[in-house]
């Protein structure tokens, strides 16, 4: 025998359990019709605010990101010209030094020497900074890398040869810095 735990009075030793509701007999949920507190009403005015808000955010953010890569892309290109300088001071000071030199040789044979050295330490700069010359004489003529500025009868030579270089051109890597100055053989004439 059991005891009633609400009033401690016996219970018979017999399967009582309350009668429950059914579940169908319980009222459905109602959709939600009206706001909860969870949900607010937009103010129009609130949400126009807001948004001008981010808007002007977002501009100024823009701004800030334009100025940026802009100091950053100015940056980048002094830095670039400070390299080439320190490449190219070398060959300035060995042209000064030849230059200063030049008043006091006793041989036009050595100072010839002495800038034929300069001459080829600056083109080997340029080709450590990816600068190389267009090949010209005796080349065929390319209108792309090459500017004809005199045709001339050659017996010796097909037409669209270059025959001679005025101006030498540079190009880094595939991009055309200068185009070479030529003469550019007609072929056989009169």
């Amino acid at each position: 025998m059991t005891t009633n735990r609400e009033n401690g009075a016996p219970e018979a030793d017999g399967d009582q359990t309350e009668p429950t509701e059914p579940a169908a007999a319980q009222p459905p949920a109602a959709a939600p019709s009206a706001p909860t507190s969870e949900q607010k009403p937009v103010d129009p005015l609130a949400e126009v605010a807001r948004l001008r808000d981010q808007l002007l955010r977002t501009a100024a953010d823009f701004d800030n990101f334009r100025k940026r890569s802009r100091r950053e892309q100015d940056d980048a290109q002094r830095r670039g010209r400070e390299s080439v300088l320190k490449d190219l001071l070398p060959v300035f000071d060995n042209l000064e030094r030849a230059t200063a030199s030049a008043d006091a040789a006793p041989d036009v044979k050595a100072l010839s020497d002495g800038l034929r050295i300069v001459l080829k330490q600056f083109l080997d700069t340029l080709e450590k900074m990816g600068i190389k010359r267009v090949p010209t004489v005796g080349q065929p003529f390319d209108p792309a890398v090459h500017e004809a500025i005199q045709h001339l009868a050659s017996p010796d030579h097909p037409a669209g040869v270059i025959l001679a270089e005025v101006q030498p051109g540079y190009a880094m890597g595939d991009h055309l810095v200068r185009a070479a100055m030529v003469v550019v053989s007609k072929g056989n004439g009169p």
